[in-house]
């Protein structure tokens, strides 16, 4: 597969591997603490990835500032992202209420972007911007209505909406591009070696080893932790941040889907609705100008 189909396939395959991840997370918590369950995915990631990394021998960062910029993504998105994410859903609360939250992320990159880079927001962009958020709302309220929230998880979730929102920031305005072994390899190094002693001081580090919490595992080994996030900061390389970011709209609705076929949950018509208005949205601020 050449780079430019990689590159007009990628919102797509990203689309759907971070959706399903959703709900892979969530049966992978049913058995596992949520930071030792991170710790324990950090760490087979870089046990898959050195073997390559010794064969492939790709080029490495060359300054500490390069280093540094790779180090501060990763444990962004890796230890912050995903750790508050996760411990809100163990918290009990519901991945449409965390969704719903973390969909303001495209907002606060279109509100920042601006005055980091020379990129611009439209008006179209804007719209574009807040029918996605009302899309996605839809589509939470539709299926299972936005359930209270403690304080506890409103602030993880709120914790989680700022760290991707700096990380694609952060990418778009200082990331070098390199090769996918040496960035994955740095930030999931980074990630195991920030979660591992996280999870050994607040938690039990309890795992139950079922063939559901297998299959998880490699899941988000797998499809999560190296292709996913792989085609995430190669969009965020090649692109505009304000557009990537907006796929994160679609994320809810995809994931409704999602749970609707696999796990037979009911798509409702007003969910359908937030659907097609969230696709518009990232459509008016994805298209490109002719």
């Amino acid at each position: 597969m050449n780079k430019a189909l990689l590159v007009r396939l990628a919102p797509v395959i990203f689309l759907l591997l971070w959706s399903a991840g959703f709900t892979v997370a969530k049966i992978g918590i049913h058995d596992a603490d949520p930071i030792t369950l991170l710790s324990l995915r950090y760490f087979c990631v870089v046990v898959l990835l050195l073997p390559f990394v010794v064969y492939v021998k790709p080029k490495i960062p060359a300054t500490r500032s390069e280093w540094g910029h790779l180090m501060v993504v990763g444990f962004l998105i890796q230890v912050v992202y995903f750790g508050t994410a996760w411990v809100a859903f163990s918290l009990g609360g519901s991945a449409g209420s965390v969704a719903l939250i973390t969909s303001l992320q495209p907002i606060l990159v279109a509100l920042v972007i601006p005055k980091l880079s020379n990129e611009t927001v439209s008006k179209t962009k804007w719209i574009g911007l807040f029918l996605g958020l009302l899309g996605a709302a839809l589509v939470i309220f539709g299926n299972s209505g936005v359930q209270a929230m403690s304080l506890q998880v409103l602030l993880f979730s709120i914790a989680a909406l700022l760290s991707i929102s700096m990380a694609t920031v952060w990418e778009k305005r200082y990331g070098i591009s390199h090769h996918p072994l040496t960035s994955n390899s740095v930030q999931y190094t980074v990630g195991f070696l920030c979660t591992l002693p996280l999870a050994w001081y607040f938690e039990p580090m309890n795992i139950n080893v079922t063939a559901p919490f297998i299959l998880a595992l490699t899941y988000l080994v797998v499809c999560n932790s190296i292709l996913a996030i792989s085609l995430l900061l190669m969009m965020i390389r090649n692109g505009e941040a304000t557009r990537v970011s907006a796929l994160f709209f679609l994320v809810p609705p995809v994931s409704a889907v999602i749970a609707w076929q696999v796990l037979g949950e009911k798509m409702t018509l007003l969910a359908w609705l937030g659907m097609a208005l969230a696709a518009t949205g990232v459509w008016m601020v994805t298209r490109q100008k002719s």
